[in-house]
């Protein structure tokens, strides 16, 4: 199946490793023109080059701290001066800490809220406008399941990324006359250092050990296992393509089933 990726445009965020990276590595093997992001420059430029070697694709990369709306719009700036155009863009960051009510302060929830939400917003305010003026986009945010079945410990990621899915699919119906479509995507349980870090805090608190913790997640999923980037980064890729022109305001869970709800 030909995804009329060749010679797109593609910005992915926080994209040195994980589930970023995979979907920067997905794309760029099916033709497009990837840029990607991510706070520790080091990291991010052996990611770039590594892609840049295994694809043939061009790659740009360029250190950005999400939360700081100036340096997004730099960075967006700066892709368009390299490629002319804007096509794709893949909203990430880090998760927030896993914490209960009772230990979460406010700061914690101003944090949260500009390491997930208003991310979304500055990469949407630079990208959505090139995408309109040329008639054709890609907007996709990555997420979690917790936005349709919340997890325990997640307090942050629970109530914060619902907040992303409600400001993508309002951002769905605004600019769909455009050419533009705008999905959620909703990674469950899939083999990242973020969920390496996850686990340890939750064995943690719990007084398990993370083999335990790992366990307990896998028999939750009817897959039985869990998931690889490369599985997800799949998905997202066929979200930004031509093929998916008629996908709108949809939140996806990729996920093995461990989402139960019927939506």
């Amino acid at each position: 199946m030909d995804l009329g990726l060749k010679g797109r445009v593609a910005i992915v965020a926080a994209a040195s490793t994980g589930l970023g990276r995979a979907v920067a590595r997905e794309l760029s093997k099916e033709g497009a023109k990837v840029a990607i992001c991510a706070r520790t420059a080091q990291a991010l430029a052996k990611t770039a080059e590594e892609i840049k070697g295994e694809t043939g694709g061009e790659v740009l990369h360029q250190a950005v701290d999400v939360r700081n709306e100036a340096e997004v719009s730099h960075f967006v700036s700066a892709v368009e001066t390299r490629f002319g155009k804007i096509d794709i863009c893949v909203t990430n960051s880090g998760g927030p800490p896993s914490k209960l009510f009772a230990d979460t302060r406010t700061e914690d929830w101003r944090d949260a809220v500009d390491l997930l939400l208003l991310s979304t917003v500055h990469f949407a305010r630079e990208t959505l406008p090139r995408m309109q003026k040329n008639g054709w986009g890609r907007f996709i945010t990555i997420t979690s399941t917790t936005v349709k079945q919340p997890v325990d410990g997640l307090l942050l990621s629970n109530s914060i990324r619902s907040a992303v899915t409600g400001l993508g699919k309002t951002l769905a119906s605004e600019y769909a006359r455009y050419g533009i479509t705008v999905n959620n995507v909703c990674p469950g349980y899939t083999a990242t250092d973020r969920l390496s870090e996850l686990s340890e805090a939750v064995a943690a608190r719990n007084k398990l050990s993370v083999a335990e913790v790992v366990d307990g997640w896998k028999k939750q999923i009817p897959a039985g296992r869990l998931g690889t980037p490369e599985e997800f980064a799949a998905v997202v890729t066929f979200l930004a393509s031509e093929r998916a022109a008629y996908v709108n305001g949809t939140s996806i869970a990729i996920d093995g089933g461990i989402v139960r709800s019927l939506l």
